[in-house]
């Protein structure tokens, strides 16, 4: 188990997978798991699952879903310039840590 629960991502960032069978994907992250240190990504790393007929799935069957993969084989895209990036901390007037891209200086939540 990992001892940092702080992830370089967050829900809804995009970022491109640098190893596995999905290398050079992009995609919105959809969740994390950060004391597993993993994230799923939408479209991505897909798994089968059979499901009985239930009053949300009437007929069952076999479902696909994204299954988590480690974090660090994920990188943060920049929304601006579209570079993978790692992005620095960048710290407001205010005291509100932001992130930074250290390609194009574009500061973002």
């Amino acid at each position: 188990m990992a001892k940092n629960t702080t992830l370089h991502v967050k829900k809804d960032d995009k970022v491109v997978v640098l190893a596995g069978k999905e290398k050079g994907n992009t995609g919105k992250v959809l969740y994390t798991l950060p004391k597993k240190n993993r994230v799923a990504i939408q479209g991505l790393n897909l798994i089968k699952r059979h499901a009985r007929p239930s009053e949300k799935n009437p007929s069952g069957g076999i479902m696909e879903k994204e299954a988590p993969m480690d974090a660090s084989n994920v990188a943060l895209l920049c929304p601006k310039c579209g570079e993978k990036i790692r992005a620095r901390r960048h710290v407001l007037a205010d005291g509100k840590v932001m992130r930074k891209c250290p390609a194009c200086n574009e500061v973002y939540p």
